[in-house]
């Protein structure tokens, strides 16, 4: 199943309750009505089982506490399994969302997360500790979290890589 540009991982119940969630970011809107102003509020919130499975999720609601709840469901039907090497990631990856642009570079261990705070949510969630990133362009925690998602996709193994070529790995 596919959302987006990246491809989700079904998952069954007793991965769903291992998974934690994170808020990223919470927004207020206003509309100025008759009587005032009527405040709606969105969530985005990041749930993750520290060892290789993350999703992300946004939610509005005329309340903080809905629209969290609305983003935690929406982010856990959209887990996709990233492919890690240890305690970073396989090799370098770009991913792209609208004028977003994130660089993620693994990074040695006991280098930590080298990131802002939208792909640290992310990349923690993901069990990813050890990376180095940047980022270009926009800086919106949706846009940004999008793009961290698009490169996490793009993440291929040797083996995987070795089977698409169709050439065996010495």
């Amino acid at each position: 199943m596919a959302k987006g540009n990246y491809t989700l991982v079904p998952i069954d119940e007793a991965l769903s309750a291992d998974v934690e969630d994170d808020v990223v970011a919470i927004n207020r809107s206003a509309a100025v009505v008759k009587g005032g102003r009527r405040f709606s509020f969105s969530a985005l919130t990041v749930v993750g089982n520290r060892n290789g499975l993350v999703g992300v999720g946004y939610g509005k609601g005329r309340e903080v506490p809905l629209a969290i709840e609305k983003s935690v469901k929406d982010a856990r039907k959209q887990i996709m399994r990233v492919v890690r090497d240890g305690t970073t990631i396989p090799h370098a990856v770009d991913g792209r969302y609208c004028s977003t642009k994130v660089r993620l570079l693994p990074a040695a261990p006991g280098t930590g997360i080298i990131a802002g705070k939208a792909v640290r949510k992310v990349l923690e969630r993901a069990g990813i500790s050890d990376i180095l990133t940047k980022n270009y362009g926009s800086t919106n925690a949706l846009n940004v979290v999008k793009a961290t998602m698009m490169a996490l996709n793009q993440l291929r193994s040797r083996e995987q890589t070795a089977a698409l070529r169709g050439v065996e790995i010495e």
